[in-house]
């Protein structure tokens, strides 16, 4: 779980401490605690809590991002992957969490999720264009951890 936790932690503290590049490796520190998830919802939510610690102590900026979204959606994909058996409710429900998780900083705490481009401001068609990319990166996630715990299978069998 600690291993787990400092690897999701250096991932997400990417996008502060290496500006461009960054903000692409930034979103994979989902898949340590989606794994840790998957095997134990109880060891997933000590990793989730470590992280953060460990971001406060990182990089402190990231602490809006990961506990209300890229942690939050590797919880979900490892709880939805336990409970569901079907690809489109794993991605339905998990692109449900993430887009409330996106919302929260957004619209009750005012802090530019997605920088200046989108207002801290109630507007519907922003919170449709939310659920949208909500439900899109679930997908694409939801299909990156199955074809994570494919190769896993593969190198532990």
């Amino acid at each position: 779980m600690a291993l787990m936790a400092a690897l999701a932690a250096i991932l997400q503290s990417a996008g502060g401490l290496l500006p461009a590049i960054g903000f692409a490796i930034s979103p994979l520190a989902t898949a340590p605690i989606m794994l840790v998830a998957l095997i134990s919802l109880h060891s997933g939510a000590f990793t989730y809590i470590l992280t953060i610690l460990l971001l406060f102590l990182i990089e402190p900026t990231e602490l809006f991002i990961f506990p209300f979204t890229t942690g939050l959606l590797g919880l979900g994909l490892g709880w939805t992957f336990y409970k569901l058996t079907k690809r489109p409710h794993v991605a339905f429900m998990n692109g449900l969490l993430l887009c409330i998780g996106i919302c929260i900083p957004l619209y009750v705490l005012g802090f530019p999720v997605f920088g200046p481009t989108i207002s801290a401001h109630f507007n519907r068609l922003t919170l449709l264009l939310i659920f949208t990319f909500s439900l899109l990166y679930s997908w694409i996630w939801t299909e990156l951890s199955l074809f994570i715990l494919r190769k896993i299978k593969v190198i532990l069998a």
